[in-house]
């Protein structure tokens, strides 16, 4: 049996004692939530803390709930809780996607939220979802609290903005309007708990027109992708926002940025989504792994970003 060298373990009450205990044994000492990151870290030796803190029995750090137009998540919610969310089901699609296919039942029972992403792996589930929702997250350390985007949050795999003695509290979504729907999609080589090879998310407003058609074949049990992709171009559906994240495709989770000129007040068609994965594929940087090659990384980053769409459009389409 693998002997830890942790020296000593401290249960803190309260987001001020974790603070106070991380200055006084600086270096030595790390942070820990559900541990299901922490844990094997440590095991493999990526690190090798004196002292471990235990955030866990922080109350105040685990809720969902919709206050002054955002949706707000505390750092220690686990995942199990995001997944039997109703706010989340029908106000964050993406995450809701990702987290039920995060992990076993009993990794997300105990894993939580601030903890995936505060390992700043590029294939965490959890940070395309919020990327795309525009989230933003409260740290708070010795200088008090400060807030950022997620997006400038990720610096480099397993490397965040957080200072070291900073506490992770909250993350903060806008409240979607009820034209806007997300969704994500986790590609893997089999139906089984395993990494990523990609992971894409996409959000999606839109004004709509004459969508008929779409509706009947989303009606339909037996339509295919392309299907629904021959319907959308014979529909008149304005785009008003379209937003898209990857995971897997950058050494960080990576928001792709100039869309919105692109796709704004424009008709959503099979051609628009193609332009905007052309858009995607120049910002992505997509590797060889054993888990994939890059270029059908590419490739699934084209197929998945219309899918993810179409699953957009029927969420959107279910509300009206």
């Amino acid at each position: 049996m693998m002997k830890l060298k942790v020296k000593e373990y401290f249960k803190v009450k309260s987001i001020e004692e974790a603070i106070n205990l991380k200055l006084q044994y600086g270096e030595k000492a790390m942070f820990i939530a559900g541990g299901t990151d922490v844990i094997v870290g440590l095991k493999n030796k990526k690190w090798s803390p004196e002292v471990l803190i235990s955030l866990n029995e922080i109350p105040s750090l685990s809720y969902i709930k919709e206050e002054n137009g955002y949706v707000k998540i505390g750092a220690l919610t686990t995942h199990r809780e995001i997944e039997r969310s109703s706010i989340i089901e029908k106000k964050i699609g993406a995450l809701m996607d990702a987290v039920k296919n995060l992990g076993s039942v009993q990794i997300r029972n105990v894993a939580t939220i601030g903890g995936n992403l505060c390992n700043a792996a590029p294939s965490a589930d959890t940070a395309p979802p919020l990327l795309v929702h525009n989230a933003f997250i409260t740290l708070e350390g010795k200088e008090g609290r400060r807030s950022l985007p997620l997006e400038e949050f990720f610096l480099g795999p397993g490397k965040t903005a957080k200072k070291e003695e900073e506490v992770l509290i909250e993350i903060s979504l806008p409240t979607p309007p009820k034209t806007a729907k997300s969704a994500y999609w986790k590609h893997t080589r089999r139906a089984a708990l395993e990494l990523p090879i990609i992971g894409v998310a996409v959000y999606l407003d839109v004004e709509l027109m004459e969508h008929g058609k779409l509706r009947q074949v989303f009606d339909s049990p037996d339509s295919t992708w392309d299907d629904q992709l021959r319907a959308l171009n014979e529909s008149d559906i304005l785009c008003k926002e379209l937003r898209l994240a990857l995971g897997v495709a950058a050494p960080i989770p990576l928001k792709v940025k100039e869309l919105d000129g692109l796709v704004r007040d424009k008709r959503l068609s099979e051609q628009l989504l193609s332009e905007v994965t052309d858009v995607a594929l120049q910002k992505a940087q997509v590797r060889d792994s054993w888990r994939g090659a890059a270029w059908y990384r590419k490739e699934m980053i084209k197929v998945l970003t219309k899918r993810l769409a179409l699953i957009c459009l029927r969420r959107i389409l279910k509300e009206v």
